[in-house]
């Protein structure tokens, strides 16, 4: 194992910085802005970078790290890179006052914590943490409320997450990626899309919830902004189409609720009949054209039978059967009566009583 020296961080530059002839090697190591120690085995660091007072990205990634180094003199720093260490707790870290990106993936972190006072963090990857088996990576509501204004980018895939709902309180996320977890949830799913406004990339691939049915299609949808899901592309032609197919589905589904609205309405009216037989039609009067008054409905027979004889005819006009038939010639009534030799086709409609009246009048006048 290694532990660091001013030696070996005058060695970690990018060649563009050299070391005067008449500076000291503090003084040389005081105005370095980019330091590159990644994988050279390091597990102490030491005071030695409190003496970056001008360092704005320090890599320290592939060591053996148990802890995140105190930079406290380095309030300047924006981009620090911590990835496949043993860091298992976020701390040190409030001084980076700074700080827009983090990448601490790769380490046995078990919480999102520690980074309240990062107001400027834009970027946070915390992929692939080194969990005990069946636990999962959690967050700090505090933690997530207070980068809940800057934070862009965010990566926690490979964390065995089984949701995302801790994560609506990041509504100006713009890339996410959580591939490679537990995620199952499309009603969750969905309803973080509607949150996610800015959102561009989308990446869910390995998880359960890309084995639904429709999958790319429902999130292409809610996700209005979205450029690239799952590693691919999403082109304009293919968000229309399925754009076009959703509102032909909710149009459809509307239309299918409002017959079920109506057909419960219907069966909501009270039902009183339960007889076995169909109730009686009621009579409807009905005016002969041509004939004054109306048929007389639901008349018994004998009663009828009865005011025909009360009508005196004569023997040639006696109605057969209980029925009175008119002649008509030239628009007016001939005669009462129906002829023998009549065929029961050729009979005409019956008459009212009204009609049987006037023409028994008719016939007084005329003798």
């Amino acid at each position: 194992m290694v532990k660091l020296s001013l030696e070996l961080i005058a060695r970690a530059t990018s060649g563009y910085t050299k070391k005067k002839k008449d500076e000291t090697l503090p003084q040389f190591v005081g105005r370095l802005t980019h330091i590159y120690l990644e994988n050279k085995n390091i597990d102490d660091v030491g005071d030695c970078l409190s003496l970056c007072r001008n360092l704005t990205v320090l890599y320290l990634y592939d060591n053996h790290l148990n802890n995140i180094p105190c930079l406290a003199n380095s309030s300047g720093l924006t981009h620090l890179y911590l990835q496949n260490n043993n860091i298992s707790i976020i701390e040190h870290l409030s001084s980076l006052q700074h700080l827009q990106k983090l990448f601490i993936g790769g380490n046995t972190i078990t919480v999102v914590e520690g980074l309240e006072k990062l107001d400027k963090l834009q970027e946070l990857h915390i992929e692939n943490q080194r969990l005990p088996i069946g636990e999962q990576l959690l967050f700090d509501p505090r933690t997530l409320q207070a980068l809940g204004t800057n934070l862009q980018v965010l990566n926690v895939s490979g964390n065995h997450l089984t949701s995302l709902s801790d994560l609506k309180q990041l509504p100006n996320l713009t890339h996410l990626m959580a591939a490679e977890n537990e995620l199952n949830d499309m009603k969750e799913l969905t309803q973080l899309l509607v949150l996610w406004t800015f959102l561009t990339k989308l990446d869910l691939s390995g998880n359960p919830l890309c084995q639904r049915t429709k999958y790319k299609d429902r999130v292409i949808v809610l996700g209005k902004n979205l450029e690239m899901l799952d590693g691919k592309s999403i082109t304009d032609t293919a968000r229309q189409f399925l754009v076009n197919w959703q509102a032909n589905r909710d149009e459809n589904r509307k239309k299918l609720e409002e017959i079920r609205i109506r057909e419960d309405s219907f069966a909501s009216f009270p039902n009183t009949y339960t007889g076995t037989e169909l109730p009686p039609l009621k009579s409807i009067p009905t005016r002969l054209k041509g004939v004054g008054g109306y048929i007389m409905p639901g008349m018994q027979r004998r009663q009828f039978d009865e005011i025909l004889a009360k009508s005196s005819v004569t023997d040639n006009d006696k109605p057969r059967n209980g029925i009175l038939r008119a002649k008509f010639g030239r628009g007016r009534i001939l005669r009462m009566g129906v002829p023998e030799s009549a065929p029961l086709y050729r009979l005409p409609r019956p008459l009212s009583v009204e009609s049987i009246h006037l023409s028994h009048s008719a016939r007084r006048h005329k003798t």
